[in-house]
């Protein structure tokens, strides 16, 4: 007898093999500890700036030592305890933008699905319009208008970024509506909106876990380059984005490697580890496999 989650019994052994999605997701895993755990493992508070002993200058771009392990900034404070509290604030802005994004999106491509016609025309026509417009311009010019702010960087993220979760969600919606259950649903009197939460949504939840994946780390880039360019997170709080603005100096890009290659390295394994685990998600949640 087929049990009845066997499909996703099949997907999760199938996710186990491949070994790139695993250790993606142990190196997500760690990060998400580190960001929950930045106040223990952090040895300074992340403003905290220090100063030359007996004399009242900054100690900035100190060389790496048992004090400071990863040396300091342009401002005397600690690049390791940045490190660890930037891991939080990256985080929480893409986990965030991604749930805006994610909901806008899912519910857009529910309706735009299920009901068609004019509904469907005129959000899709919508949804062309946002893809128009080079998501990096977009994301500046929003920030610009607005003063900068951790909440600002969420919100446009999460406001641009939805047009590939609707649409895909709608072209799943397109396949699901047409099989033998809904119609059996549709035959017995059902409600439009109990089949699309009750029978459409709980089917169509793998690929969207995909994109989510794949969105948030769209999202970790999009936050690292806002903060870069200066329209993203603002000092003093810390984002793996704004520690790299200092590699905007030739001096610091030369001779301080401690200033940016670590915020640059720890972005790419975050990235590079989502990708995986949404690679693993979408290889293991093919019906086709």
């Amino acid at each position: 007898m087929i049990k009845k989650n066997s499909f996703y019994d099949f997907a999760i052994r199938r996710f186990k093999r491949n070994k790139l999605a695993v250790i993606g997701g142990f190196i997500t895993l760690f990060f998400v500890v580190v960001a929950i755990f930045a106040p223990i493992i952090a040895p300074h508070e992340p403003s905290e700036f220090f100063f030359i002993e007996g004399q009242n200058v900054y100690n900035k771009y100190a060389s790496p030592s048992s004090d400071h392990l990863l040396g300091t900034d342009s401002l005397g404070r600690d690049v390791f305890s940045r490190l660890v509290y930037g891991a939080r604030v990256t985080m929480m802005v893409a986990l965030l933008a991604v749930s805006i994004s994610t909901l806008i999106g899912t519910f857009i491509g529910l309706i735009t699905g299920y009901f068609g016609k004019i509904i469907d025309a005129v959000f899709m026509r919508i949804v062309d319009i946002v893809i128009s417009f080079p998501v990096l311009f977009l994301l500046i010019s929003i920030s610009t208008i607005m003063d900068p702010s951790i909440w600002i960087v969420i919100l446009a993220i999460g406001f641009v970024s939805w047009t590939s979760t609707a649409r895909l969600v709608r072209a799943e919606v397109l396949r699901v509506k047409e099989l033998d259950y809904i119609l059996a649903s549709h035959a017995v009197g059902s409600k439009n909106m109990k089949i699309i939460l009750k029978h459409i949504l709980p089917n169509i939840l793998a690929p969207i876990m995909v994109q989510i994946t794949i969105g948030t780390a769209q999202a970790i880039l999009m936050e690292a380059s806002l903060s870069f360019l200066g329209v993203g997170i603002q000092q003093p709080t810390p984002s793996w984005g704004n520690m790299l603005m200092d590699a905007q100096k030739l001096l610091v890009l030369r001779d301080m490697p401690w200033i940016w290659i670590p915020p640059g390295i720890v972005n790419l394994l975050l990235v590079l580890a989502i990708y995986f685990v949404g690679d693993g998600l979408r290889d293991a949640f093919d019906s086709r496999q």
